[in-house]
């Protein structure tokens, strides 16, 4: 084996590593939806209450945003990532010991501060170990990641929990995430050609990012559609439970389906793109095409509501967030393309900032909605239309996507915008 097939090797272990550290990212912060009715019985919490559990999950998250991109970018992306990671597994060990809703409130605040290292340690593995063809592919496979905790998630948790106690769940999964750390501290590889620069501390100015339209078209795309994954990642399986009656032993397999669907839609979100590229068309074309697919196939998700099966529901919920990842890998993908690698961690957490604010606007929301005798129609229809307005503000933005050079543009000062 040549070195350079060993170097291409390694590249995807890192990818693996990553891979990973998002799936655990995600057993982490689902666990508490899967256990909801049991805690919600222990603990006398109303609705009301884990809506507020969750979003200081996503207000934490959110602030952190503004500060982990730019920490990846400044300290780098191997000490970075390990002390998120290790610092949100103590955090979920933490939830073991909580025993009222101050406590589990103070626990989820400080699991979303630290895991929102992930986005941007995820986004700028790619744009560090691979040339800008590979890299939506990669962030294709690693936007399978969040899916795969998720299919995970609800077949084990509840398993776990019944067997040994929902304190177990916690401290299983926080203790694999500190093994992780051990793993990824044990290996490093050099980056991609022509993405040297990426490995270097950034001085990023910040007032540039926030004045550049191109950051703008991202924050907008991540506001409109991270609402409806944030949504369902918490409100799934009580949608289960409150409309079709499923327990917390039988409600894991449909919620499980729906995170199938959505793991495809992170794989074909990648390869669409770079198969149309490779036919000669262009990176405007070939991105906001594949966008507009799957911004249309979301569109009947409401119809949830009108089927009293179960499993039609899971299907009708995975074709939507088959399209929600199919989309969301792009909007990676357009932030890959049009920042250079020094300063990608910077662009998209604060895209992420945005995200997490409407993620938690939409489950304060859900929470009104549900205590009221709403339901969930009024959140399923923000989801159906959230991708058109989404695609249609990014072009608006961005009429043409042109991918820039990831070479250093000055070794004391990043220059932003056209």
């Amino acid at each position: 084996m040549t070195k350079a097939q060993m170097a291409d090797r390694r590249r995807w272990i890192i990818v693996a590593l990553v891979f990973v550290a998002i799936v655990l990212n995600y057993v982490d912060r689902q666990i508490i939806a899967l256990l909801k009715p049991t805690l919600q019985a222990e603990f006398d919490w109303s609705d009301r209450d884990y809506s507020h559990m969750a979003s200081a999950f996503q207000f934490a998250a959110a602030l952190a945003f503004l500060g982990t991109g730019w920490f990846i970018d400044r300290v780098g992306l191997r000490w970075g990532f390990a002390l998120g990671v290790g610092i949100w597994s103590l955090a979920g060990m933490a939830h073991a010991f909580a025993t009222t809703v101050s406590g589990f409130i103070a626990s989820r605040a400080i699991l979303g501060a630290a895991e929102s290292i992930g986005t941007p340690a995820a986004v700028k593995t790619a744009a560090t170990y691979f040339t800008p063809r590979e890299r939506t592919i990669a962030l294709g496979i690693g936007n399978t990641a969040p899916n795969v905790g998720a299919i995970i998630t609800p077949l084990a948790i509840p398993a776990i929990a019944i067997a040994f106690g929902w304190q177990a769940t916690f401290l299983l999964a926080g203790g694999l995430g500190l093994l992780w750390v051990v793993a990824w501290l044990s290996f490093r590889i050099p980056p991609a050609p022509g993405a040297e620069s990426a490995m270097r501390p950034a001085k990023i100015a910040w007032r540039s990012l926030l004045t550049d339209r191109r950051q703008w078209a991202i924050i907008v795309a991540k506001a409109l559609t991270d609402q409806v994954w944030w949504f369902l990642l918490f409100f799934m399986p009580d949608l289960f439970h409150r409309m079709f009656g499923l327990s917390q032993g039988t409600l894991g397999l449909p919620v499980a389906a729906v995170y199938v669907l959505a793991a495809l839609g992170a794989i074909i979100g990648g390869y669409l793109p770079a198969r149309l590229m490779d036919r000669g068309h262009s990176l405007n074309f070939s991105r906001k095409i594949t966008m507009l697919i799957y911004a249309m196939i979301i569109l009947p998700v409401p119809l949830v509501l009108l089927t009293d099966n179960a499993w039609v529901a899971a299907l009708i919920l995975g074709i939507a967030l088959f399209a929600h990842q199919g989309f969301s890998v792009n909007v990676f993908g357009i932030t890959t393309d049009i920042f250079a690698a020094r300063i990608v961690g910077s662009a998209i957490g604060i895209g992420a900032f945005a995200g997490n604010l409407s993620g938690m606007a939409m489950i304060e929301f859900a929470g009104w909605s549900l205590e009221t005798g709403r339901g969930y129609a009024p959140m399923l229809f923000v989801c159906a239309g959230s991708y058109l307005v989404a695609l249609l503000a990014v072009h608006l933005v961005l009429p043409r996507i042109v991918a820039v050079d990831d070479g250093p543009k000055d070794e004391d000062a990043i220059v932003i915008g056209h």
